[in-house]
C-alpha cells in the first residue's frame, strides 16, 4: 500500500445533513493492539446524527470523522493472538472514523464477517449487536423464559433486538410508528407489534401478558415514556435506557419502584474501554455469530448509499421512515464473503 491519503466524510461544523462534506485525510496509522481496515462499507447510526448536530462529541483520542461500525479487509496491524491475518474480511466496532476509505480499529473489537453475508450486511452488525447484547443481556440480564419490550422496533437497534431475543427463545413485543411498521416487527419475530400512535403500549402489553407485564424493556425514548414503562414492567422488571429521543427528564413513581423491586438503568457504549467491548465481542462471536451463519439471524438493510451520499443517508434517518439499517458503500460493499479459515472457531 503506497497511498498516504484517503477520501472521507467530515463534519465541517455542527448542523444539518449538508455539513457532511467529502474531504481528503491522511491515512490513519494502526498502533499497538490495533488494525488498519480497508473499508468496504460503513453503518449509519443515530449517534452519527447527534455528533453531526454537535451533541455527541467523540471520546478523547478517537477520530473526529463520523462512523461507529465498518466492514472491510484487514490491511495491516497488530494481529498477534487474534486469529486474524492480513486480507481477512472483517467487521468492527469503532469509536469514530468509519466514514472513510480506511479506518483503525482495536483488534479486540474486530470480528470475522459471518459466512454468507456481504460487506454491506456485515457493516450493519457491530453497533447494533454490541449495543443490544450489552444492554439487554449483560445489563438487564434477560434470562430464559423472560419477555422483552423494544421501543422503536424498526430502528437498527430495534430490529437487532427483536431478531436476537426471538432467536434465543424470548417472547418480544415492539412499538413502531405505523401499522405497517408494527406488522414488520411481527415479521421479524415479535409476538405483537404495537402502533404507538394509535395504541397504548401499556394496555397492549398488559393484555398480551395476562396483566403480568414484561421482564425487560429496551428504551430509546425516555422522557414521558418512563412512568408508563414502569407500569408495564413485571415485578422485578428491568428498564434499560440507551437513548433519550423523547427527552432526558421524567417524573416517576419511586414508591412503585420500591414496592415492585424495579430496576431503572442505562448506558452508552462509545466511551467504554476496549476491554469492556472486547468482552462483548467474545460473547457475540461465541453465541450470536453462529446464528447468522445458521441463517437464524439476517441483517435488514433498508438502503445503501455511496460514501459521497452520506448527507442523504442522514436526511433519510431523520425522517424515521426506514426499517432496519442504512449503510454507506465505500467499495465492493455488495460482495458476499465466506468466513476465512484463519478466523474459524468460536470464542468462549
Amino acid at each position: 500500500m503506497t497511498a498516504t491519503t484517503m477520501q472521507a466524510i467530515e463534519i465541517r461544523e455542527p448542523g444539518g445533513p449538508d455539513v457532511l462534506r467529502p474531504c481528503d485525510r491522511p491515512l490513519p496509522l494502526a498502533g499497538s493492539g490495533e488494525v488498519l481496515i480497508r473499508v468496504h462499507a460503513a453503518g449509519v447510526n443515530r449517534p452519527d446524527v447527534l455528533q453531526r448536530k454537535g451533541g455527541y462529541a467523540p471520546p478523547p483520542g478517537a477520530s473526529d470523522l463520523p462512523g461507529l461500525e465498518v466492514a472491510g479487509v484487514i490491511e495491516s496491524g497488530d494481529l498477534d493472538g487474534t486469529g486474524l491475518q492480513v486480507g481477512d474480511p472483517v467487521c468492527a466496532l469503532i469509536a469514530g472514523g468509519g466514514y472513510a476509505q480506511f479506518c483503525v480499529a482495536p483488534a479486540a473489537q474486530v470480528l470475522p464477517v459471518p459466512r454468507g453475508l456481504s460487506f454491506a450486511e456485515a457493516a450493519a452488525l457491530p453497533e447494533t449487536y454490541f449495543t443490544v447484547w450489552s444492554n439487554v443481556f449483560d445489563r438487564a440480564h434477560l434470562s430464559p423464559g423472560e419477555t422483552l419490550l423494544v421501543q422503536g422496533g424498526t430502528s437498527g437497534i430495534g430490529v437487532a433486538a427483536i431478531q436476537l431475543a426471538t432467536a434465543l427463545g424470548h417472547a418480544v413485543y415492539a412499538t413502531a410508528g405505523s401499522d405497517d411498521k408494527a406488522r414488520a416487527c411481527e415479521a421479524l419475530g415479535a409476538a405483537r407489534g404495537i402502533n404507538y400512535k394509535t395504541e397504548d403500549f401499556v394496555v397492549v402489553v398488559k393484555e398480551a401478558t395476562g396483566s403480568r407485564g414484561v421482564d425487560v424493556i429496551l428504551d430509546m425514548v425516555a422522557g414521558n415514556y418512563l412512568p408508563r414503562e414502569l407500569e408495564c414492567l413485571a415485578d422485578d422488571g428491568r428498564l434499560v435506557i440507551i437513548a433519550t429521543l423523547g427527552g432526558a427528564k421524567a417524573e416517576i413513581n419511586a414508591g412503585a419502584v420500591l414496592r415492585r423491586r424495579l430496576t431503572v438503568t442505562g448506558s452508552t457504549l462509545r466511551p467504554r474501554s476496549v476491554q469492556f467491548k472486547a468482552a462483548i465481542a467474545a460473547r457475540l462471536r461465541g453465541i450470536v455469530w453462529p446464528l447468522f451463519e445458521a441463517g437464524r439471524l439476517r441483517p435488514m438493510l433498508f438502503k445503501t448509499f455511496t460514501l459521497d451520499e452520506a448527507a442523504q443517508a442522514h436526511a433519510l434517518m431523520e425522517t424515521s421512515q426506514h426499517i432496519g439499517k442504512l449503510v454507506l458503500a465505500v467499495s465492493d460493499a455488495a460482495t458476499t464473503v465466506p468466513r476465512p479459515q484463519s478466523a474459524t472457531g468460536n470464542a468462549t
